[in-house]
């Protein structure tokens, strides 16, 4: 920070830009303990969700070797290259304290008439509502992790603002004020020393 001439005026400004850096300085905390406690909350939900999408893939795919001894491989395959492709996403944006995090959801879309068709069984009605679960648990584990890689990166940033303010530009403004405060109280006195001196000599003036 440059060093500022010793005068009132800076004196008065320093002032403010202290109190307005203070001001920053407690929105910034408040901000990185809400970020923090919203990063702690998904972090949970992120681990329940790992968790439930983990057990749907193990039974999808358990599901996929039963079917397999029901109606053979040969049909098993041919049934999942008539299946439509994976549904689309729609992707909406919340914002919690500035941070711009993502709600994925599946578009809506009409009933599969082409797999209704398809000569089925009841093992592969179970693939197919299986894996259509595991790919809801899919969405919800990216959303819930890429809000956490936004999270992490804002309070990251966050932090290095707050310690910024903390031990960098509110001590330095401080230095200024209290170096500018001191140099206006010496120049007060160097300025009454000068004053008396003049009243004394202007005294003896008027005596002779």
């Amino acid at each position: 920070m440059a060093q500022l001439s010793p005068t009132r005026m800076n004196l008065i400004t320093l002032k403010k830009r202290i109190a307005v850096a203070r001001k920053g300085y407690s929105i910034l905390k408040r901000k990185r303990e809400v970020l923090v406690i919203e990063f702690l909350k998904l972090l949970k939900e992120s681990g329940e969700s790992r968790s439930m999408l983990n057990n749907l893939m193990h039974q999808s795919y358990t599901m996929v070797t039963t079917a397999s001894t029901y109606v053979g491989d040969y049909e098993l395959e041919d049934i999942a290259y008539q299946m439509k492709e994976a549904e689309p996403v729609t992707i909406h944006v919340k914002n919690i304290m500035g941070v711009r995090i993502p709600e994925i959801s599946r578009t809506q879309s009409k009933p599969d008439l082409a797999y209704a068709m398809l000569p089925s069984s009841l093992a592969v009605d179970d693939i197919n509502d299986t894996f259509s679960r595991a790919t809801e648990a899919i969405i919800d584990v990216a959303q819930r992790e890429q809000g956490l890689r936004r999270l992490v990166l804002e309070i990251d940033r966050t932090k290095r603002r707050v310690n910024a303010l903390d031990y960098r530009v509110i001590p330095g403004m401080a230095r200024q004020s209290q170096y500018i405060r001191m140099r206006l109280e010496e120049l007060d006195r160097d300025t009454f020393s000068a004053l008396k001196h003049v009243k004394k000599k202007l005294a003896k003036g008027k005596d002779k």
